[in-house]
């Protein structure tokens, strides 16, 4: 087997590249699915962080600003940040030409080819050796559990699902993803995940090693976990029952019950709260709906009738305890590898503020995550397979009541109101990225609203 190159010493280059850069990320970044600000023209990059990893790759904290436009949750900052890993070199091999952001022709850069580090193998060796060795470089941290050791020369492959983030495989035994949109603070995916295995959760792979930053500001950057290389996700196991026209439920009844165990290892780690303040909830999500509904004038006559599950909830039982959730659980966030249920990505949702994807919540926002997740995939194929998903919604819930000693269909004001603060997120989610998909989460307003089911 090659062996991967070791690390060179790391040089803070002295020039800044943005001179000879932010043409081309202007054009670049609103291509990529992780870019967030797709839908609000960028005005401008600054640069927050610049160290050169390696000869020939920068490591990349940039600012990329917007014109301001409103969101649920609130008013968005004026931009975002983002994490790149740029390559640099007089030319670029045919088999990179995926890679290829441009060609800088101003600037400390000019004359030189620019791309896409990730796509580039040997880039991603030498960033996997950074991980192996633990250190620092310039402001960047790199970080690990000794006791699990991380093999040389792991053969990497770029993972090109659609994600907010961008994940390298190295030898189909460990997964790297590194986070594309950063915010100050420690990520959850770490966090949770770190806190999970302590706990002795074996539904998700423990972190082996980490890097993050100290400069602008403290915050993660990338976390590699063990990958497992036979595992299905739940939303192509789930279409693919539905393709054959078999049962899903047994398989839906495991999921809940995996999905009690990280709710109840989680509420062991972290401190909870005696209950969710259903009030300030139901304004918010409320909130949420007005601003989603200003965007996507399809949602605007059901408002009136969405404003009552979210009404129901201020005076409803206020359920079980708050506590750290997943925070985006759906069939594409499970994995099953053999008989057991895994659970991925405890990112939570990438558009909400960081302060509250690591806050307390109740665990029924999970559950109606998941519920909804089934009508999703219902929904692929025609005829709408109804009876299919409420089955399969009946048995998660099943399931998870077995395990956490609480059933969520015995919440029905909590439950309604969490799946329907998760649909006006889906509709305005479709509406801005995928329109061909809006009808399936318009579907299910149109259910809330009329029917309050």
């Amino acid at each position: 087997m090659q062996k991967t190159a070791s690390p060179r010493p790391t040089r803070t280059v002295a020039a800044s590249p943005m001179a000879s850069l932010a043409g081309l990320l202007r054009e670049w970044l609103p291509r990529q699915r992780w870019f967030a600000g797709k839908d609000r023209p960028v005005t401008d990059l600054a640069l927050l962080s610049m160290t050169e990893l390696f000869p020939g790759c920068l490591h990349l904290l940039v600012h990329a600003g917007h014109s301001a436009v409103p969101s649920p949750g609130g008013a968005p900052p004026a931009g975002d940040c983002y994490q790149l890993l740029i390559g640099v070199r007089q030319h670029l091999s045919p088999r990179l030409g995926k890679a290829l952001i441009g060609r800088a022709e101003e600037g400390p850069l000019a004359g030189l080819t620019v791309f896409d580090a990730l796509q580039d193998p040997r880039c991603a060796q030498l960033l996997l050796d950074r991980l192996r060795h633990p250190g620092t470089a310039g402001p960047l941290r790199f970080e690990g559990d000794p006791s699990v050791p991380v093999p040389a020369g792991l053969v990497p492959r770029l993972l090109d699902a659609e994600q907010s983030n961008s994940s390298l495989v190295y030898g189909e035994a460990f997964i790297l993803k590194l986070f594309r949109r950063i915010q100050p603070g420690v990520n959850p995916d770490l966090e949770l995940s770190g806190a999970l295995a302590q706990e002795g959760c074996g539904r998700v792979p423990a972190p082996v090693a980490w890097f993050r930053t100290t400069h602008p500001w403290e915050a993660t950057l990338g976390v590699l976990q063990p990958f497992l290389r036979d595992a299905s996700d739940g939303w192509t196991l789930a279409l693919g029952a539905l393709a054959s026209g078999d049962d899903f439920t047994a398989e839906a009844r495991q999921l809940g019950q995996a999905t009690a165990d990280v709710h109840l290892a989680l509420a062991s780690a972290f401190p909870s709260r005696a209950h969710a303040e259903n009030s300030r909830t139901a304004a918010a999500m409320t909130e949420r709906l007005e601003l989603a509904a200003h965007f996507v004038p399809a949602l605007q006559p059901y408002v009136p009738g969405l404003r009552t599950a979210f009404g129901t909830l201020a005076a409803c039982d206020p359920g079980p305890p708050a506590q750290r959730i997943h925070g985006d659980l759906h069939l594409g966030q499970v994995l099953r590898a053999g008989r057991e249920w895994f659970v991925i990505d405890f990112e939570g949702e990438p558009s909400r503020p960081l302060a509250e994807r690591r806050g307390v919540h109740s665990p029924v926002r999970d559950i109606a995550g998941m519920l909804r997740s089934f009508d999703y995939a219902a929904r692929q194929r025609r005829p709408w397979r109804p009876e299919w998903a409420r089955r399969c919604r009946e048995a998660f819930c099943a399931g998870y009541a077995a395990r956490a000693g609480w059933d969520p269909r015995t919440k029905h004001g909590l439950l309604r109101a969490y799946e329907t603060d998760r649909a006006v997120y889906e509709v305005l989610y479709e509406a801005r990225h995928r329109p061909d998909w809006l009808p399936v989460p318009m579907a299910a307003i149109e259910r809330l609203a009329v029917r309050g089911a």
